[in-house]
């Protein structure tokens, strides 16, 4: 899958959630989801750097 075809993809699921969500629904999940990816990039990055170190 390019670039193009993932953000096409994401902005049709996200559109497809926010189809059957309320505004209050819709607001805690892209709060929640916002938090998990926040946390995903720092586990990342702590890995990269633990990794680095490791050389």
């Amino acid at each position: 899958m390019n670039a193009c075809e993932l953000t096409a993809s994401v902005t049709a699921a996200a559109n497809a959630i926010a189809c059957r969500l309320s505004t209050d629904e819709l607001s805690l999940l892209s709060a929640v989801l916002v938090q998990l990816g926040d946390t995903l990039a720092t586990i990342a990055a702590q890995r990269a750097i633990c990794e680095s170190a490791d050389k």
